[in-house]
């Protein structure tokens, strides 16, 4: 599930994101999708949690999915795991 309103979350100071998934909402977007994988993970429930709990009203969790990308390395192919996090308004 692909679309615009996408916050990849990568190794910024978690605030960033929060701020990128707010500014979002505050644009006008009915739906917001933070995706991470890795050691990211952790960062971008971090980020969901905060923006739902301190930051916005009316919004909620739609939809959670997690999955396993394979991706080339120096050494080779590895397994690494990613999270979809998907917010929504009305929720």
């Amino acid at each position: 599930m692909l679309m615009d309103n996408t916050v990849f979350v990568g190794n910024k100071p978690v605030m960033n994101y929060v701020l990128a998934v707010v500014t979002q909402f505050n644009n006008g977007a009915e739906t917001v999708a933070i995706k991470a994988r890795g050691k990211a993970i952790s960062r971008a429930v971090d980020t969901a949690e905060i923006s739902l709990n301190r930051f916005l009203e009316g919004v909620g969790k739609k939809d959670i999915s997690t999955s396993t990308e394979e991706i080339e390395t120096d050494t080779g192919r590895t397994n690494v795991s990613s999270i979809e996090i998907v917010l929504s308004k009305g929720i």
